[in-house]
């Protein structure tokens, strides 16, 4: 009978040479290496612990078909977050094949949506924070501290200059004092907001603001 010949190859070698063909792509020679290895229990029990070869052999599960085999693999080891990437795109594009299968036809977003509820990703290869429109729960928090201690912190806000009295203020006061306190400054240093000097003329051919109306800036942020 024809005998495989027995690779006396340590646990570092053999999750040396899986990253190696899992980096070039290779899945068939991947999966020809991960059948050809011992299978005594020693042998075994080490490289069940190793984290490349576990990952080297979802793939193979995956690319084969075999979503059984790789469900089983990312459920019960606990992986480290440089493999959680990879791994998740594994399961969920299972989820997603098997689903299509089912259904017979392409998935849309709200189908790939409800499989990803149904089959959530195993804390094995999941951090555990939920995502909501493509943002963690923490900085999500951080994002909105942020706002909340200055919600406009891209902006300049410009202070009131001191009262020059009751009379009216030339041009040129006007345009060295720059724009009245809490107007905000677009890209061009144009003053957003209707600015309401004490004492200065209203420009010729401007509209003025009717009385009683206290939101005819609104128009801005529409």
């Amino acid at each position: 009978m024809f005998q495989l010949p027995i690779l006396n190859f340590s646990p570092q070698q053999v999750a040396g040479v899986c990253e190696t063909l899992e980096e070039s792509g290779d899945v068939e020679r991947l999966g020809r290496f991960l059948w050809s290895l011992p299978v005594a229990p020693a042998a075994c029990e080490a490289l069940n612990k190793n984290e490349s070869v576990l990952r080297a052999r979802a793939i193979v599960a995956f690319h084969g078909g075999n979503y059984r085999e790789l469900y089983h693999i990312l459920e019960n080891h606990k992986f480290t977050k440089e493999s959680h990437a990879k791994l998740q795109a594994l399961w969920l594009e299972a989820h997603y094949q098997e689903a299509e299968k089912l259904r017979g036809r392409p998935l849309g977003p709200v189908d790939k949506y409800r499989v990803r509820k149904k089959f959530p990703l195993p804390r094995t290869i999941w951090d555990g924070e939920q995502k909501t429109h493509c943002f963690k729960e923490r900085t999500r928090h951080l994002l909105r501290e942020w706002y909340l201690q200055d919600p406009y912190a891209g902006g300049q806000l410009v202070q009131k200059p001191p009262a020059k009295g009751s009379g009216s203020c030339s041009q040129k006061q006007t345009s060295a004092a720059g724009p009245v306190a809490g107007v905000r400054q677009d890209a061009k240093g144009r003053g957003r907001g209707h600015a309401r000097g004490a004492g200065c003329r209203r420009q010729p051919g401007r509209q003025p603001v009717q009385q009683g109306s206290h939101f005819g800036h609104l128009h801005h942020f529409q």
